[in-house]
C-alpha cells in the first residue's frame, strides 16, 4: 500500500511496445476519417491483448521459460522443431527490424514538429541526426543491461506519452456522450473494414507475447506471483488502450481531412488550440517512438536467447549483438530517408504472417498440463483464445491482401 507502483513494470513495457508510431498513425487516421465510430474496435483490441498477454505472463511465471523456449521444448518431431524455430527467429528478427525503422521515424516526426531542420550532408548523403539521437538514447538504456533501469525509464516515458495524448484529447473538448456511444455501440461505417483491421493489428503485437513471457521472469517467479503480474498487466494495457482512444478522440476534433500522420495532427490542432497542442502532441509522439525503439530490439534479443539456449544475462555479448543489430538497422533506414510508410507496410506483411501462428503456439502450450499444471487454461479461456486466433488469422489474410492487391 505504501508504494502502489512497486509491482508495475513488465505490463508497462508491453504497453510501451504496442503504442508506437504505427498505432499513433492508425488511430489518427481512424479519428480523422470516422470520428468516434471506431472506438469500439480499439476496446475489443485491448480485450484481446489482455487475454493473450495474460497467457504469456502465466507461461513465463509458472513454467519459468519464454514462449520460444517452450515451443522448442514441446515440439517432439525434430524437423517440425527446426521449422518452428526458423520461422520464429526469421519472422521476429526481420519484422522487428522493419518495425524499428518505423518506431525511430515516428519519434523523429515528433521532434521535427519542433526542430525543423534536422538533416546534415556527409559524403554526398543526407542523414537525419534526430534518428541518431533517438538511437543513442535507446542504445544507452539497453547497453546498461539493468532491467530496473530500463523498466523505470520506460514507465516514465509511457507516463509522459499518456499525459500528452490525454491532455491533447481534452483540449479538443469532445461531445462525451458521442464518445461513449463510439466505445459501446459497434458501427461499421462505409470503407472502415481495413481501418478496423489496422486498429487490431497495431494493438495485438506478436513480439509482445515473447517479450512479456521473458520480462515477467526478470521481476517475479512462481504461480504465487500471478496476482501481482495480472494487476500490472490490467493496469498497463487498459492505460495503453485509453491512450490509443485519446488519439482517436483528438483526431476526431480536426475538421480538415488532409491529415496523414500524428505530425500533421499536431499542426492541424495548432490553429484551433494554440501552440500548446503542437508541443504536447510532439512530446507524445517522441515518447511513443522511443519506447517502441527500446522494446522491439529487446524482444528480438529475448527470442534469439530462448531459441538458441543462451544464458539469461542482459549484458551477454550474444544478447547485445542481436539488439544492437536491430537498433542499428532501424537507425540506418530511418536516417537515410526510407519511407516510413513503406517500412510499416513491410512490417505489416511480417505481422500478418506471424500473428496467428504465434497466437496458435501460445494457446497450444498454455493448454498443456505438462507445462502449466493446474493453472493451464480453463475451457472459457480456451474458447476466447480460439476466437482470437481465428480473428488474427482473418486479420493476417486481410493484411496480406491489403499490401499485395
Amino acid at each position: 500500500m505504501k508504494n502502489p507502483l512497486k509491482n508495475i513494470g513488465p505490463g508497462t513495457l508491453v504497453a510501451a511496445a504496442f503504442i508506437g508510431p504505427g498505432t499513433v498513425t492508425v488511430c489518427t487516421l481512424a479519428g480523422v476519417s470516422f470520428g468516434f465510430e471506431l472506438l469500439w474496435a480499439m476496446g475489443l483490441s485491448i480485450v484481446a491483448t489482455i487475454v493473450l498477454q495474460e497467457m504469456a505472463a502465466r507461461l513465463g511465471l509458472v513454467y519459468g521459460k519464454g514462449l520460444a523456449a517452450t515451443v522448442k521444448e514441446q515440439i517432439q518431431t525434430p524437423w517440425l522443431r527446426v521449422a518452428a524455430i526458423l520461422l520464429i527467429v526469421s519472422a521476429i528478427l526481420v519484422g522487428n527490424a522493419a518495425y524499428e525503422a518505423g518506431n525511430i521515424s515516428g519519434g523523429v516526426l515528433g521532434l521535427q514538429t519542433i526542430f525543423k531542420e534536422a538533416f546534415v550532408t556527409l559524403v554526398g548523403f543526407q542523414f537525419n541526426y534526430l534518428s541518431l539521437l533517438i538511437g543513442v538514447i535507446a542504445f544507452t538504456l539497453l547497453f546498461i543491461g539493468n532491467y530496473k533501469v530500463i523498466e523505470r525509464s520506460l514507465v516514465a516515458l509511457v507516463l509522459l506519452m499518456s499525459i500528452s495524448f490525454v491532455v491533447a484529447a481534452i483540449l479538443t473538448n469532445p461531445e462525451w456522450v458521442n464518445v461513449l456511444k463510439g466505445v459501446f455501440l459497434p458501427k461499421f461505417p462505409s470503407d472502415s473494414l481495413l481501418t478496423i483491421i489496422a486498429l487490431v493489428g497495431t494493438t495485438v503485437v506478436p513480439y509482445n507475447l515473447f517479450l512479456h513471457a521473458s520480462l515477467v521472469q526478470e521481476k517475479w517467479s512462481g504461480a504465487q506471483q500471478l496476482p501481482a503480474a495480472r494487476k500490472d498487466l490490467y493496469i498497463s494495457i487498459v492505460l495503453g488502450g485509453l491512450v490509443s482512444m485519446a488519439i482517436i478522440i483528438c483526431a476526431a476534433g480536426i475538421e480538415q481531412q488532409n491529415i496523414a500522420n500524428a505530425a500533421d495532427l499536431a499542426k492541424g490542432l495548432e490553429p484551433l488550440y494554440g501552440e500548446v497542442s503542437k508541443y504536447v502532441l510532439s512530446l507524445g509522439l517522441f515518447a511513443a517512438g522511443i519506447t517502441s525503439a527500446i522494446t522491439a530490439p529487446l524482444a528480438a534479443a529475448y527470442v534469439a536467447r530462448d531459441c538458441f539456449g543462451w544464458k539469461k544475462d542482459l549484458k551477454s555479448a550474444r544478447f547485445r549483438v542481436v539488439w544492437i543489430g536491430i537498433l542499428g538497422l532501424g537507425v540506418v533506414f530511418s536516417s537515410i530517408g526510407f519511407s516510413s510508410i513503406e517500412i510499416i507496410q513491410f512490417a505489416q506483411v511480417a505481422n500478418g504472417l506471424l500473428l496467428p501462428i504465434i497466437a496458435g503456439f501460445l494457446l497450444w502450450v498454455v493448454n498443456k498440463k505438462s507445462v502449466l499444471g493446474d493453472v493451464r487454461n480453463t475451457t472459457f479461456q480456451t474458447i476466447v483464445g480460439l476466437l482470437i486466433v481465428l480473428a488474427t488469422l482473418i486479420l493476417g489474410l486481410r493484411s496480406l491482401y491489403k499490401v499485395f492487391f
